[in-house]
């Protein structure tokens, strides 16, 4: 059994002559990724590797989660306005070894490679939390897998 965990970045800001994939983080983005982060590792929610767009608002939602875990970051441009098939040819390459992961990255592509996985038709809000079951042994069955959605977090309500 393995457990996908996907990360929305948290709110960012859009400041005058800046490009897409520098866009920082605003300040509702700093505290609700410390909240959430905080929130989850509270939960004991189990984490074994970080996978994290470069872009600047998702690396940082990233390492914010980083002070509560402590764990390895890896930077991948696939996450970067990443397709469903994007994530997907991603996930089957995690290492065996790794039963947790969790993915940071942007909408429109978290929100539609969740709901491929899930009945739950749902968008991600800034920095929205969501955990799938994958009933499987290694990473490279993930194709055929049965997916399971077994929380969804969103700052607002937690």
């Amino acid at each position: 059994m393995k457990t996908l965990i996907l990360v929305r970045h948290a709110k960012s800001d859009w400041p005058e002559n800046t490009d897409d994939f520098d866009r920082p983080l605003a300040e509702k983005g700093f505290n609700d990724a410390e909240k959430m982060a905080h929130f989850l590792k509270d939960k004991n929610i189990q984490i074994d590797k970080f996978l994290s767009s470069p872009a600047l608002r998702a690396l940082t939602t990233c390492e914010i989660f980083n002070k509560e875990y402590g764990i390895e970051i890896e930077t991948l441009q696939k996450l970067y306005n990443a397709s469903e098939n994007n994530f997907e040819s991603l996930v089957v390459e995690i290492d065996d070894d790794l039963y947790s992961v969790a993915m940071f990255s942007h909408n429109n592509g978290i929100s539609n490679f969740a709901n491929s996985m899930s009945e739950d038709v749902f968008m991600f809000p800034t920095c929205g939390v969501a955990g799938f079951q994958v009933d499987c042994n290694s990473w490279s069955e993930f194709h055929g897998a049965t997916k399971k959605l077994i929380f969804f977090y969103e700052p607002k309500k937690i």
